[in-house]
């Protein structure tokens, strides 16, 4: 087990460096922002581009942040990944500004924690000493600041994300980005919504700049090892389609679903659907709930095709189920991803929390 934490650190840290070196590497760039935030997405496998309306929009759809009516909305949620050594954590805020427009803000952050940093291992008489041995963090960080506003058009919706990422490597590499999304939604009826997401509409940019010590560089070329060099990642956009369908049933119970197609524009992926330059990825969300108090949910995504040992391939899918509790102005949402092991994704139970503030804090009276 120690070991294979070990060669997890080693394969993370190595990924990340060779990953940042090319004057352009657009595939997969900044792809800790594609994993999904709140379990109620989580658990309809991310298919929610349409139907999301809440504080969690300024991530999904920023658009959808249009239909926030409390004062303010809160959400938040801590996951784990890889036997808890990857976290990943989100907080975000929702409020209205007045005249249809509602302003929104996003913290997303995925780190790996206690990375073994073994280059001074060796000491100057060829020793080994693991006293020498450090600890550094890798980590991803996103502030999205989100604007949505209602249009005269009955039932449609638009809004925007300016982004800003920093990632950093300890104290070795670090990055910073920018980018734009954008995103409209189109309610149209009570059954019928439509969503529509461009996620880094001008390509995000990632500034590479490096910091290593006289020290590292001699153990970089004495392990036969490329020096890292200062370089410019560029994250390509990715166009997001959904259409959701909500039926009422019995009394107050409803049934609702959505299925989004993923656009990726960076070339050839294991997806569904592998062309180039764009590759086609569905995601199947289905919902049965009553009223705002209980939902039941469960989703389907991540297909890929896996290569078997006759050297045929075959398609992997990731089924997720999710449960949701809402009480007054709170809900709290649970989803268990990769049900069954049924893709080559690794499984997690995520938690997330929603908060609305219906009213503005009244002023005590002057004593």
């Amino acid at each position: 087990m120690a070991l294979n934490r070990i060669l997890l650190y080693i394969s993370i840290f190595s990924f990340g460096m060779a990953h940042a070196q090319g004057s352009l590497a657009p595939k997969y760039s900044n792809e800790f922002l594609n994993i999904g935030i709140g379990a109620q997405a989580l658990g309809l496998s991310n298919a929610v581009v349409a139907g999301v309306d809440d504080v969690t929009a300024g991530y999904w759809n920023p658009a959808g942040l249009a239909n926030t009516t409390n004062f303010l909305d809160i959400a938040a949620m801590h996951a784990e990944y890889f036997a808890g050594i990857s976290k990943f954590d989100y907080v975000g805020l929702a409020k209205p500004l007045g005249n249809g427009g509602v302003g929104g803000f996003s913290f997303i952050r995925f780190a790996v924690d206690d990375i073994p940093n073994t280059t001074q291992l060796i000491d100057a008489d060829g020793n080994i000493d693991y006293d020498r041995i450090t600890t550094f963090s890798a980590g991803d960080y996103a502030f999205l600041f989100s604007y949505a506003q209602k249009l005269g058009i009955e039932g449609l919706s638009v809004g925007g994300n300016f982004k800003i990422i920093y990632r950093h490597v300890g104290d070795l590499a670090k990055a910073y980005g920018f980018g734009i999304d954008a995103g409209a939604q189109y309610k149209l009826s009570d059954k019928w919504k439509f969503g529509l997401v461009i996620r880094d509409v001008t390509s995000t940019f990632n500034a590479w700049t490096y910091n290593l010590d006289s020290t590292t560089i001699e153990v970089f070329q004495a392990t036969g090892n490329d020096l890292p060099q200062n370089a410019l990642e560029l994250t390509l956009p990715k166009v997001i389609l959904g259409v959701q369908f909500k039926q009422p049933i019995k009394e107050k119970f409803y049934v609702a679903s959505e299925i989004n197609f993923d656009l990726n524009t960076d070339g050839r992926r294991n997806v569904l659907i592998r062309t180039s330059p764009v590759s086609i990825d569905p995601h199947l969300g289905i919902e049965f709930g009553y009223l705002k108090y209980v939902a039941v949910r469960m989703g389907v995504g991540n297909v890929q095709w896996i290569k078997n040992t006759d050297l045929t391939e075959s398609l992997s899918f990731q089924p997720n189920i999710g449960l949701g509790i809402g009480f007054k102005n709170v809900n709290i949402d649970y989803a268990f991803t990769d049900v069954g092991d049924a893709s080559i994704a690794l499984y997690s139970h995520v938690f997330s929390l929603k908060i609305g503030i219906k009213n503005a804090p009244q002023k005590m009276p002057n004593d």
